[in-house]
């Protein structure tokens, strides 16, 4: 029988990440609407003008406007991000989910190989984190949830993970860890 548990964790207070959202479409909208017409005032002044410096001028608009309105329009769902966590025999997988759309898997890493594991708010955290040459991955969205790290050397680097796990998840990860690893001070 496997364990097998996957979590999604999202942003507690959505207002403002929504309000953004819809702003970056607002940005979208405007920007491409002035860079179309200022494709308008190109295609006029090559015909009326010819080569001139009002032409210079809405050439210049016009791909300022439109590359921050497709610039917009590629970035705007980076702004609803969640994280996914997904623990399968002592076996976790770590994903960022961009507005339930996009999926960019961010690594596995077996439970067994942790040096150090516990919660961000105890004392050994700080010991682990204070360490020189220690590469930090975070991978959390709230900041007053219950946090967790993970400790462990990966081709001579020191690394640490920091999640926000449920409670259900740490009782599993609790199950897998070896022996003397689960730090609570």
């Amino acid at each position: 029988m496997d364990n097998f548990l996957e979590e999604v964790v999202t942003k507690r207070n959505r207002g403002g990440e929504n309000l953004m959202y819809m702003l970056a479409w607002v940005g979208v909208v405007v920007m491409g609407l002035y860079a179309f017409l200022q494709l308008q005032n190109v295609m006029y002044c090559l015909a009326a003008e010819g080569f001139t410096v009002n032409l210079l001028i809405y050439v210049v608009q016009l791909l300022v406007f439109g590359g921050a309105a497709v610039l917009l329009f590629l970035k705007k769902d980076t702004v609803k991000t969640e994280y996914e966590y997904t623990f399968t025999n002592g076996q976790m997988d770590f994903a960022k989910v961009f507005n339930n759309k996009k999926r960019k898997s961010l690594g596995t890493m077996n439970i067994r190989n942790v040096e150090a594991c516990g919660m961000v708010a105890s004392g050994s955290f700080q010991r682990y984190i204070s360490m020189q040459n220690v590469k930090q991955t975070r991978w959390f969205l709230n900041r007053d949830a219950e946090l967790l790290y993970f400790y462990f050397q990966k081709d001579g680097q020191k690394r640490i993970i920091i999640i926000e796990p449920s409670a259900d998840m740490i009782d599993l990860i609790k199950r897998y860890i070896p022996q003397g690893v689960w730090q609570v001070n």
